[in-house]
């Protein structure tokens, strides 16, 4: 697949006569480990076959903290397309989604745009996250744009804006049962489906240090005798839960040398993961490379 043709990019549109602020794209960098599978399924589903082709509206189905969204910019960035991330929440309503009006210092009504509306205009790819804790009401405000109409009406701004040939659509959801059921109608414009995963245990290490290339050698082989431990148990604990360890960990032993290495992680496991999971450690019976003391240990 090619790289996507960017367009110019200005700050300020006027569009049917109304003039709007377009968001700022996401600019950060992200990096990438493993999982090629999901990397090609996502460069599929945006491909254009022919001139009268559109691309495809997929959403990225996981656990939370699996790396979905790092998947879409990922993937985004290896295109060359400018990138808008816009959180959906059960608040979301359909005029968030398109233009919101905002009163400026001069008592003057300004249009802003989502960063859905950016991207529409700019030929970007936005990422809806964590969309299926939308509601349907916001959903079906989208729903000529994820067909072969591809335009959105914003109601505040009385105008109908039409997508430009290049923008390109993914929403992630959460595999979880704290959010919405969405309707047929819109899962059926939702598509492909990509899972993803929860990577194996070696390439998670690998990942871990992608994210905290500062992590001391000795604390990432206690995570990865933990990680064991977890996944032998049969219990979850996401990538980002992870890097958080590592992060945690790596800080309490900057900030205090005298700490050993175990203690560090064994505090980081209180303050990420809460008490209970330091049954994951594994104890004097099971011989490791650290046995950090169970009793007294408090975060700090």
């Amino acid at each position: 697949m090619s790289p996507i043709s960017k367009p110019n990019i200005i700050e300020l549109i006027e569009i049917g006569g109304i003039s709007v602020r377009l968001a700022p794209e996401f600019e950060s960098e992200t990096q990438w480990q493993g999982q090629e599978l999901a990397v090609r399924q996502l460069r599929a589903a945006w491909l254009k076959m022919s001139e009268f082709d559109l691309p495809m509206n997929p959403r990225i189905i996981g656990r939370p903290g699996v790396g979905k969204t790092t998947l879409a910019v990922h993937v985004a960035q290896s295109l060359g397309a400018q990138v808008y991330l816009m959180q959906s929440t059960a608040d979301t309503r359909p005029e968030d989604l398109i233009i919101t009006p905002v009163i400026a210092e001069n008592q003057s009504i300004v249009y802003v745009a989502s960063p859905l509306l950016s991207a529409m205009i700019s030929g970007g790819v936005c990422i809806l996250d964590e969309g299926n804790r939308m509601s349907e009401k916001s959903w079906a405000s989208l729903a000529p744009l994820l067909d072969h109409r591809r335009y959105v009406d914003s109601v505040v701004a009385g105008i109908r804006i039409h997508a430009h040939p290049e923008f390109r659509f993914v929403t992630t959801m959460n595999d979880d049962s704290s959010v919405f059921d969405l309707p047929e109608y819109i899962q059926s414009r939702l598509s492909p489906r990509i899972s993803l995963d929860s990577p194996d245990l070696e390439n998670e290490i690998q990942i871990i240090k992608l994210a905290v290339p500062y992590a001391d050698t000795d604390l990432l082989k206690i995570l990865l005798n933990y990680l064991h431990q977890v996944q032998l148990s049969d219990t979850q604990i996401s990538i980002r839960d992870g890097i958080q360890l590592a992060r945690y960990a790596s800080r309490l032993l900057e900030s205090d040398d005298s700490r050993t290495v175990a203690i560090a992680f064994a505090h980081a496991i209180i303050a990420v993961l809460g008490d209970d999971a330091l049954e994951f450690i594994p104890d004097s019976h099971n011989p490791s490379p650290f046995s950090p003391p169970r009793n007294g240990l408090r975060p700090v």
